[in-house]
């Protein structure tokens, strides 16, 4: 009687476990080849119990032994994980199947392609990066340095760019150096260099809000949370104190994502006190062209830059882009060409970064702004994703 409860109990559960297994198709409705757009899957879109651990599934190719890599996020931080992430690649106007699978995934590794973290060995940076950019920003005690005359600070919510040539992460490594005294990041000796220049301009994407023509944005940011970083994303979030613009107290918070592949990171920010934002992209000193496009929703500014050049670029998703103001002025890093972008339910979402031509297939304005054309139809045409029942 024993083994027969025994038996009955392993049939049970694996009958419970091959249950748990889906299988889930993947479409690309565009004439394109897709590749680096990253698919959120959760419990609730898997139709799993919520007892489930997405940590003990993997994702196989259907009908081939291809395991793609995987990532767990837990983005709430309450312990347990909320999303299974995986890039498919897709042919143009085709479908691809693939199992989610309790497994373990025999060709996982622990590589960390995307990657992010405070850095309070260089006063209180955040930084982030992939296997294609990286970015910086500024905390509290770099904006009290200045605000108490000490040498070294940094007093700006404007988004820095750091122009990496290489596809293995470079963050930890150019700090060391730089707090060693071994060398500097701002000379490129082969792995890329920090030569952009922020100040109080917007940089890279910061944000500002115009009330009578003039515009208003926060001070440096006062606390940040790591969400995850991994093969394919990282994820933050910073928060900034309230701030005035003529009169309208502005709250502001940022979630800022980059996945493996993209050389955009996607900002949402969380904001009240205004029903526009305005994104810049530093204009530098005024020798570079633009370049916009209101129906697609994207803007861009192609620049000379020592013995190089450099695209930046925002898109934003469709009907979001209101318009642009290329603000020129002749006070010290306040010329931006700036995406006017509209707050629904107190969010912004848009996507900001860059194309080095020393460090990225971009060599010219043109190649850049296809680019950046390409990503604004594939934000707006997600790959679409069905679970087979």
């Amino acid at each position: 009687m024993k083994k027969h409860l025994l038996l009955t109990a392993i049939v049970a559960s694996s009958f419970a476990v091959h249950s748990q297994n889906k299988t889930i198709t993947v479409t690309n409705s565009l004439s394109v080849d897709r590749e680096f757009e990253t698919i959120e899957l959760t419990k609730k879109s898997l139709g799993l119990p919520s007892s489930a651990k997405l940590e003990d599934y993997v994702i196989k190719e259907s009908g081939s032994g291809n395991f793609l890599e995987s990532q767990i996020v837990d983005t709430d931080g309450d312990g347990n994980t909320d999303i299974l992430l995986f890039q498919p690649k897709i042919n143009a106007s085709s479908h691809k199947d693939f199992q989610v699978l309790v497994a373990t995934n025999p060709d996982a590794t622990k590589v960390v392609n995307c990657y992010s973290r405070f850095v309070p060995e260089r006063t209180d940076d955040y930084a982030w990066e992939n296997n294609k950019v990286a970015f910086r920003t500024y905390g509290p005690v770099a904006q009290k340095m200045v605000e108490d005359h000490i040498e070294g600070g940094t007093l700006t919510s404007g988004i820095d760019a750091w122009l990496k040539r290489v596809d293995y992460p470079i963050i930890n490594k150019w700090y060391e150096k730089a707090t060693l005294g071994t060398g500097t990041y701002h000379k490129d000796t082969g792995e890329g260099l920090d030569n952009f220049h922020v100040g109080d301009s917007r940089g890279v994407g910061g944000i500002a809000v115009k009330v009578d023509n003039k515009y208003y944005f926060s001070k440096n940011f006062t606390t940040w949370r790591t969400i995850t970083t991994g093969p394919i994303r990282t994820s933050f979030i910073l928060t900034y104190a309230n701030w005035d613009a003529k009169g309208n107290k502005i709250t502001e918070s940022k979630l800022i994502t980059l996945d493996y592949g993209n050389y955009l990171s996607r900002f949402e920010i969380n904001i009240k006190g205004t029903k526009e934002i305005a994104a810049g992209l530093t204009l530098h000193d005024k020798k570079g062209t633009i370049g916009t496009n209101v129906k697609e929703g994207w803007i861009s500014h192609w620049e000379p830059l020592d013995d190089s050049e450099l695209g930046t670029g925002l898109v934003a998703p469709k009907n979001t882009l209101t318009g642009f103001d290329n603000y020129i002025t002749n006070d010290k890093d306040l010329s931006n060409l700036y995406a006017n972008l509209t707050v629904k339910n107190n969010k912004v979402i848009y996507y900001t970064g860059f194309g080095w031509k020393k460090g990225s297939p971009f060599q010219t304005k043109a190649e850049w702004e296809a680019y950046l054309s390409s990503f604004a139809s594939k934000i707006n045409n997600p790959l679409i994703v069905k679970v087979k029942k």
